[in-house]
């Protein structure tokens, strides 16, 4: 089970460094999520001064939900400060930045792989793969724009299952990839499953035991993780735990924060 031991703070949004990347570069389509439509590279009418959002407090009942949600694994500040040190750049940073959010999110799986005990038969590999990664993260801004990354994460892939089978050591159901959309679930015994990639809108996982569960990928859109117990569960990352639902009973690995709209009943 990870122990928390690496630091991964840099892999972490942090809005005060950033040049509200996430605000401008990225597209809303009006919905459920958004309260309007909005193309990529335009500013979003609720960005301010100092690239601050002005209904930051209140995005949830503004029809906002989808900010409320989303993180950049710190990518938006890595490329406003380090990327282009510190100065905005325009339509080439905007095509940057979700290029070093996908290098990002490997990172953090990569740093999150290392801090698994039973993981170390391939910690050499997962070592090299994340020195590999932070390499491509510091290359310029052309070349990454021009950057083929399927190669790449293709094979982090392949090396975080590896990870994966050796942590759950063949305990625990194998839903890789399986439709649960909607599934009621309520009290599953799902301890040490695969559910990399499942699809889980709007499932009931109300008190299910998901300890040492892989839920890489996993789509956790209004699930409902209510007394949930995920305590060990691992490649769990903040965006699917925003866009779940749970309460204070809801038991989450170190790795992730409690969403505040949980305590709304949100």
């Amino acid at each position: 089970m990870p122990t928390q031991t690496t630091d991964r703070s840099a892999l972490q949004g942090d809005c005060g460094r950033c040049f509200g990347l996430c605000c401008v570069a990225l597209p809303f389509a009006r919905s459920a999520d958004f309260a309007l439509d909005k193309p990529g590279g335009t500013p979003c009418p609720n960005l301010g001064e100092g690239y601050r959002c002005g209904i930051h407090a209140r995005l949830r009942e503004s029809g906002f939900v989808g900010c409320t949600v989303y993180d950049c694994f710190g990518a938006g500040q890595r490329v406003s400060q380090e990327t282009f040190g510190g100065k905005a750049g325009g339509r080439l940073m905007f095509d940057v930045f979700p290029v070093v959010r996908r290098l990002h999110e490997l990172l953090w799986y990569l740093t999150e792989a290392l801090d698994l005990p039973a993981a170390r038969p391939v910690h050499g590999e997962l070592r090299r793969a994340r020195e590999r990664t932070e390499e491509l993260v510091r290359l310029g801004a052309e070349e990454l724009v021009a950057l083929d990354l399927s190669g790449h994460h293709d094979d982090v892939s392949a090396l975080l299952l590896r990870a994966s089978e050796l942590v759950r050591g063949g305990r625990g159901k194998d839903r890789r990839g399986a439709d649960l959309m909607g599934a009621r679930l309520r009290g599953a015994d799902l301890r040490g499953a695969s559910l990399r990639g499942a699809l889980l809108i709007a499932a009931d996982l109300s008190g299910a035991d998901l300890r040492g569960a892989d839920l890489i990928g996993a789509d956790l859109r209004d699930t409902d993780l209510t007394d949930a117990d995920l305590t060990g569960a691992f490649f769990l990352t903040q965006p699917q735990v925003n866009a779940a639902r749970g309460n204070g009973g809801t038991r989450l690995p170190g790795s992730v924060g409690r969403p505040v709209h949980w305590a709304a009943g949100g």
